[in-house]
Formats: C-alpha cells, structure tokens, sequence
C-alpha cells in the first residue's frame, strides 16, 4: 500500500474507554484532520476536538461501514475491540483499498482461538503454561479428574473476557466444564477448551507495536481482573491498571522480549501470516521465569487508558501507526515521559452480572481537566499528557446529560512522578465521579504497594548507621496510640481489675473484685477471622473490636465464669493510629457491655507479614472466674433426656462463615460491600454484616447464679449441628424443632443466594441462635423468665434424648412454619411471618386471599391489618393448623373474599 503523505482521516471502532482513549491521543496528533467513532460512548460525543460519534452505520455492518468510509475519505481505520478483528474486517478494508491498523483475519487467530495459539507457542518454543486442548466433554472431564495439580480452563472462542476460569477444587473445575461445553454459556466460543497448569506469581501486560517484523513495546502493566479488593470475586475486563511495574525490571523486559515476543513476530511471520497492529500479551512471571498467558490482538482495556497517558508529548500515535501498516516502525520515535500512571474504573451495581443502564452520571469540578473537556489553552506537555483525566467506556450522551449504558461505566487516569501519587490522584478522581450504586476497587496497585523484602533497606545510604525507623516500624505511633486510647481503656475499670494500659502486664485481685475465698479461673482466645476483611474493605473499624470480645467472653460464660480481665493484640504491617483507635474503642465498648477491664494490650507493627497496606488482623485473651463451690459448666452428670434447650437470638451473622460470606456475595450474587444490602433497608452490604456479635454475659450471669442453667453452647464455628454436642454427655443428643425460632433476613438470604443445603447451613452459621442452653424442664419458664427480663428473646427450641446417632438433629426446615402460633403478639412478629411466608417457592393460587378487612387478633389484644411485606392485599398461607390458627373465609359487604383469623 503507498505511503500516506496528506491528512489523516480516521475512522475508530468501538465504543469503550479503550475507544475513548485512542480518540483522545490520535486528536492530538498534526496529521489527523477527522476522527469519526462507531459507535463512540459519551466521552467521543462531548467536545473532544477533531472528533465524532457516528450512528448511522452499525459497528458489524462491513459493507456499510465501507461505504461510510469511502463517502468520508477516510484512508486510515483502526478496530478497537477484538471481534471486528478476528472476524477479519481488516481484509475487507484492504480489498477496499483503505488502511487498516490492526491484523488479517489469520494473524487474530492468536486471540480468536486459545487452542491455535497455544499450540503455536508449543511450535515455536515460546514458554507457557502446560496445557491440552479437548472437543469432547468427556474427555476433558476425564482429564481434570486424573489431574492433582491447579488449573485454568479457557474457553477456545471470545468470550468476551468472560471465558477463563481459575476453579479452586474439582468440583468447581468439573462445573466450569458443563458451564463451557455442555450448557454453552458461552455459546460456539466453548466447543473447545484449553485446560492447562495454573502459574504463580506476577501477572504483567505487554502492549507491543508491530509493523511484521519490528517490534517496540511500551512499558510493562498490571491489570486487576477481578471485580473485588484483594482480587476476589468473578473475572471482569478490567477494573484498574498501573505502569510501569516494579517487577518489570529491565533485565526482565530484556528477557521477555528475547524468550517471547520477538520468537512471536517472527514465528508468525515464518508463518505467512504477518502480524500488523498492536499485539497484547499476557506474562505471568514465575519462579521459573516468564511465561504467556494469552495473546490478543488489539489494545488492553483499561491498559489503553493507562498507557497512552505516558507518551511524551511529540509522540505521535497516528504516525505510529501509519508506519506499523507501511512497515516502517523503525522510522518513528517513541518516547514514554518519566512518569507513573494509575487507572481506576467505576463498574455499574452488578456487573459482571446484570447491572442497570440509563443512570445520570455528574461529574465535580477538578482542578484538571478531563479527556472530554479540550480547550484551547491544551497545548505543549498538557495537550499530549494530562495528568488528570477521565475517560468513558459505557455512557451514552442525551441532552446533553451522561448517562450509564455498560457494565464497566467510566475510569480516572492519573499520572505523577510516583506511583504511590499517581494512583491517589487517580482516586482523587474517581471521587468527583457520582452515579447511583457505582462500584470501583479501592487496592489498585497493591501490589506494586506492599512491602517487599530488601529493597528498603538496600536503597539505604551505607554511611550512617540504621534506626529502627528504617526497617518500617514506628515507636513513636505506637506511643500515640497508648495517649489515644488511655481514655478508652479507663472507663473499663472494675474492682479488682484497673483498666490502664501502658505497662508490661495486667493485674487481678480477686478478692477484691469480690472473690473471698480463691475462684476456679478460666480462660479463653480467640480472634475475629476473616470478619476483618470486609472492615479493611469499606474502611468500617468501629465494631471488629465488640465482635472480639464477644468471641471470647462468650466462651467464658459457657463454662459458668464470669469475665473480669481482657487483653488485646492488635497486629500490622504499618500501624494507621487512627484505624487502631477505632478498634480499640470498639474493644472498650465490648468490655464495658461485658464488665471486664481492658488492662493490656499488644501493638505489634511487623511490615513484610501483611501484604496490603492498612491491613491488620486483632486476638484477644479473655480470663473469668468461677466462685468456689459452683460447679464449672457444662454439668454433664446433671443432664438427662427431657431437659429443655432454649434458644437465645443472634445479632445476625455473628463472627463465624465469613469465607463462604465472601463468595456469596462477591461470585454468586456479584455484590460489593458498598451495595444496598438486599435483606436490610438503608443499610450497605458491608455495613450490614459488620453488625457485632451479640454478647451474653450481662443476661446468662443472672440464671447461672440462680443455678437455673445446666450446660450452654457458644454457636461459632461449626454452627449448631457442632457446637451444641460439645457441651452433651455422650450418651444424650439435642433434637431441635426448628419452628420455634426465627432466622434472620440476613441468614435466610445468604441461605437462598447460597443455595445452601439445610444441613451444611445449620453446620456454618448460628441460624439465628447465638446462645443454646439446656435447663431442667421444670425450670424452662424460670430460665427463660430470667433471661427475657435482661433483654434477651429467647425460644424454646427443642430438648434432650437419648443419642442414636448425631449429637444433634433439626427437624422441619426454618422457612416452613417460621414462628409458631404463641409468638405471633406484635407488629414485628407478624411482620417476620409475612416475610417468611414470602420466601416460599410458589405456591398454588388457591392459597392467595384477599386481606381487605382481616381482622387477626390473638386473645382479643391486637388487631392489625397486614397490607405490608407481601403482594397487594394478599398473603401466603401455609398449613395453617400448625400455628395453632383457626381460618375461615367469609365475604364482605363489597362481596370481596375475607379472612377472619383466630389465634387460639
């Protein structure tokens, strides 16, 4: 094709930030007189110079999109998704007699297929993972059950960045392979998979110019797949990248560029299927060195948006181009600016599963300006480089008014002289961008962030000698955090036990905490889990500290003993004076509720054990007392069949399942922790399960002094089918009635979205019970008494008999007859009914009835109409008789169906 000499015009496809990005750097660009955008996003359409959306014509349509161009004098077309490309819309241009930046249908095979480039990597040496191809389900399945190594199993077709699976067991392996070949949800792209070894370590992005012979590269990225912090959760596009890479040392680019992407160039060029365009290749650097992920054919997104902020401001990339389909790379500079960049995207609620389209999106003012706001003062260093920039990706414009039209909606691009600062701009950023139920990760580079061993102390001058302030460790924060917190741990203060810290150790009178004569003591530790990880994400601190000592001094009180003295260990990587105050206070504020001192502590600052910055991890140690001659509980000998067990509620999730929370709400219903909370109005899904757990000692003191309690089971890890058995003589198991109690909304959603089997959800969480006591069954109502007038509901949930099996059965599933009849006194409770009724799997029609005019009342005390939490003015009923309801219908004056309903 003869060289281009006059204006470039240029006709863009595509309509993400990807697209957004180009557009913006080829504006930039002497050469270029026009650049038309199929279809373009609300970025492309809003005064960015030089450049147009185009409608008319639909980004598939080849032979319109041809037309278009030859009716606009375009002569250079650049394809920015992989479909165009890899359906081989260049060579419809080139018989056209147009340009085209991109590769031949032949050469996109390197994204199109997994299979065909996999084994073109095994033809040509390039190092990658182990893998084999399969067309028959069969066979891969076989394969993956004869196997004891990780895998990653790939879709063969686009996916639309969808079709890479990481399982973690078999199970879930065996289940990504139905999902691809069986069940086609990702329809002709899965009639063949890769199945190869999963690599460990650093993944790394390698954008590479390429005229089909030559090669230049930009600098390395890093890309963050996954759509939640600390890469949990579903595969998505790309949700934030940074450039360049600390590991991408230039040793290392030296290595990849000699082992792998020069082998490929010329393995395709050997190939008579030239590569022309930008070639994407995913690195994985191991122990073992670099190895491929996978090739595409176009620019990354978001590294596009990344990137391309770092060309210098003489850098031309539509010159750059030009010369990669003149194969005359050579012949041009290009020049990346000493500077780091960092790109954050905003995703609408739900993706990568459904989200909704067609929210307003306002942006605040900033100080820079954004990739869609060019004025004529843009110019020199600024007009090629901004430092602050926003680009859409799926927004539309309408009146002048952006609105969401994708899952992932729109990204801030910062670059600056660090990488630490370049990413904090770019939040910066993000934080003047408003849409309803917007979700962006807030670790973006933390891996290039988190402490790594010896650089610190390598980078050191050799001619003073080191402090400890040099290995990352601060004494003097952590005197801060004593002044802080002195406050907090005085007003713990009990008899006997002084709440001041800042010595080596806490002291215990027992006489003085009233103990005359010497008390049996007891001890427990015990930790929060992975409870934290949802504080660490939406920076929440306040309660981790009551669920501490919660967990503790509940295992206290189990065995009769009442709390006196508690001590924390606060544990770091950098100590956040501010975030361990938080915690702190919420330790204070559990010991005040449990009436024990705070009277010691630990702040351990250990940089290089915790990977992410702001990350800690709390322990606990609670020690109570037993008072001469109280027997220490359980009372195995005093306990026999027909002891009653009661119930007390929990606060909702408790302590206890927070890894199987995680993948609930992070995989199976793609929420992030900031989210509305679908079981809890006004609440987000984070702030909802960081509800403390529920501390018993104040309630369960009072009956355990009157001897009215026999043994108790602290319902943590395990929930009930194994918890309850540890406080049985062998002999006896508990049967559980799981009628006679109510399950929180928060639990009977994770159940449901979980689809959670009855058993394996009595096994992780508590199902709504915190506490299981037994009692002589001639004590129940003196027991339950007692504890109602502390504060507590509590159920009676169900008794002792003799063991044949299990230590612990349930019969009847909680959302069958949720709340029996006796409960049913309040607004509230008939409330839970509803919901719970609601919950049901359909039911026939004849079970609807009209609620206009019900009348349900219970000994004649409470008349309410239930025109609430169910469909308009109608209600589920189910087996009502064992509600101990009585129903008839009768009809009104208006002739509509009533319900007259009385509680016995």
């Amino acid at each position: 094709m003869a060289t281009q000499s006059g204006p470039l015009r240029i006709l863009l496809i595509g309509n993400g930030g990807r697209e957004h990005a180009l557009a913006w750097k080829l504006s930039e660009s002497p050469k270029v007189e026009k650049i038309y955008v199929v279809p373009g996003n609300g970025g492309t359409a809003d005064g960015l110079r030089k450049v147009s959306n185009v409608k008319a014509v639909k980004p598939d349509d080849y032979p319109g999109l041809i037309a278009f161009a030859s009716g606009c004098g375009i002569n250079l077309v650049i394809p920015g998704p992989e479909v165009p490309l890899v359906a081989g819309i260049e060579g419809h241009f080139r018989k056209a007699g147009i340009r085209c930046f991109g590769p031949t249908e032949e050469a996109a095979r390197m994204e199109g297929s997994k299979t065909f480039s996999k084994d073109f990597m095994a033809r040509w040496e390039i190092p990658t993972a182990t893998y084999k191809n399969f067309e028959k389900y069969e066979d891969a399945r076989d394969y993956v059950d004869s196997i004891s190594h990780g895998v990653v199993i790939k879709a063969d077709g686009l996916a639309a960045g969808k079709g890479v699976i990481l399982p973690s067991s078999k199970d879930e392996a065996q289940a990504a392979l139905q999902s691809i070949m069986l069940d086609k949800n990702f329809g002709a792209a899965g009639d063949k998979v890769v199945i190869e070894e999963l690599l460990e370590g650093q993944e790394l992005s390698f954008l590479t110019f390429s005229d089909g012979e030559r090669i230049v590269s930009l600098p390395p990225a890093q890309d963050h797949k996954r759509i939640y912090d600390g890469d949990n959760g579903p595969n998505t596009g790309g949700m934030g990248c940074y450039a360049p890479t600390p590991v991408g040392t230039p040793e290392l680019i030296e290595e990849i560029h000699r082992k792998i992407l020069n082998p490929t160039i010329q393995g395709m060029r050997k190939e008579r299927f030239r590569f022309v365009g930008l070639l994407f290749t995913g690195i994985m650097v191991t122990r073992a060195g670099p190895k491929v992920l996978e090739y595409n054919v176009r620019f990354g997104d978001p590294e596009c948006q990344t990137l391309l902020p770092l060309l210098s401001a003489d850098t031309d990339l539509a010159e750059i181009m030009l010369a990669c389909t003149e194969s005359a790379l050579d012949t041009v500079r290009i020049k990346i600016r000493d500077r780091f960049a960092a790109t954050v995207v905003a995703a609408a609620g739900g993706y990568p599963g459904q989200y909704h389209s067609g929210d307003i999106i306002t942006v605040d003012r900033f100080l820079s300006r954004t990739a869609s706001q060019q004025d004529s003062s843009a110019s020199g260093e600024n007009a090629g480089s901004s430092d602050n920039i926003i680009f859409h990706a799926g927004t539309s414009l309408s009146a002048d008014t952006w609105q969401t039209s994708g899952g992932r909606v729109i990204a801030a691009s910062s670059t600056a002289a660090t990488l630490k600062d370049a990413i904090s701009n770019a939040y910066a950023l993000m934080s003047t961008i408003h849409f309803p139920n917007m979700h962006y990760r807030r670790d973006i580079g933390h891996r290039a962030l988190r402490p790594q061993p010896s650089p610190l102390l390598a980078s050191l001058p050799n001619d003073r000698p080191l402090s400890y302030a040099d290995s990352g460790v601060s004494v003097s924060a952590g005197d801060q955090l004593v002044r802080r917190i002195k406050p907090f741990t005085a007003s713990t203060a009990r008899p006997g036990a002084a709440g001041e810290i800042g010595n080596f150790a806490g002291t215990l009178d027992l006489s003085a905490a009233g103990y005359k004569e010497p008390p049996t003591l007891v001890a427990a530790t015990d930790g929060v889990g992975t409870k934290l990880m949802i504080a660490h994400a939406i920076n929440k601190h306040n309660t981790v500290g009551i669920d501490l000592v919660a967990m503790n001094v509940n295992d206290l009180i189990v065995q009769g003993a009442e709390p006196l003295m508690f001590l924390d260990v606060f544990s770091c990587g950098k100590l956040n004076v501010s975030v361990a105050q938080e915690v702190i206070q919420g330790v204070a504020t559990g010991c005040i509720e449990a009436r024990c001192a705070l009277v010691g502590g630990e702040s351990a600052e250990m940089p290089g054990i915790f990977p992410i910055e702001g990350t800690y991890d709390i322990n606990g140690t609670a020690i109570g007392a037993v008072t001469k001659g109280k027997s220490v509980l359980p009372d195995k000998e005093g306990m026999k069949v027909g002891d009653v067990l009661l119930g007390l509620s929990s606060s909702g999730c408790h302590s206890n399942g927070f890894s199987l929370i995680r993948k609930i709400i992070q995989e199976r219903a793609a929420l992030s922790w900031l989210d509305p909370a679908p079981w809890a109005e006004g609440q987000s899904v984070g702030e909802s399960l960081l509800t403390p757990t529920r501390i018993y000692v104040k309630s369960v003191l009072r009956a355990v002094k009157k001897d009215l309690i026999k043994g108790m089971a602290h319902i943590t890890g395990g929930g009930l089918l194994e918890n309850i058995p540890r406080m049985l003589p062998g002999h006896l198991a508990a049967s559980l009635d799981a009628r006679q109690w109510h399950v929180p909304e928060i639990l009977r959603w994770l159940k449901k979205a979980g689809d959670m089997e009855e058993s394996e959800f009595a096994r992780t969480f508590n199902t709504g019970l915190g506490m299981v006591l037994v009692v002589a069954a001639d004590k129940a109502d003196s027991a339950s008494q007692e504890l109602e007038k502390a504060g507590e509901k509590v159920w009676r949930v169900g008794q002792l008999v003799e063991r044949s099996g299990d230590g612990c059965t349930i019969s009847a599933a909680q959302q069958s007859t949720p709340i029996p009849s006796h409960f049913i006194d309040t607004a509230q409770q008939v409330t839970a009914l509803i919901n719970d009724l609601n919950d049901l799997p359909s039911l026939p029609p004849s079970l609807y009835i009209n609620l206009e005019g019900i009348d349900l009342s219970r000994r004649g005390t409470i008349s309410i109409l239930l025109l609430f939490a169910v469909p308009k003015n109608c209600v589920y009923l189910l087996d009502v008789h064992t509600l101990g309801v009585q129903a008839f219908q009768t009809t009104g004056a208006d002739g509509n169906t009533t319900l007259q309903s009385i509680l016995e």
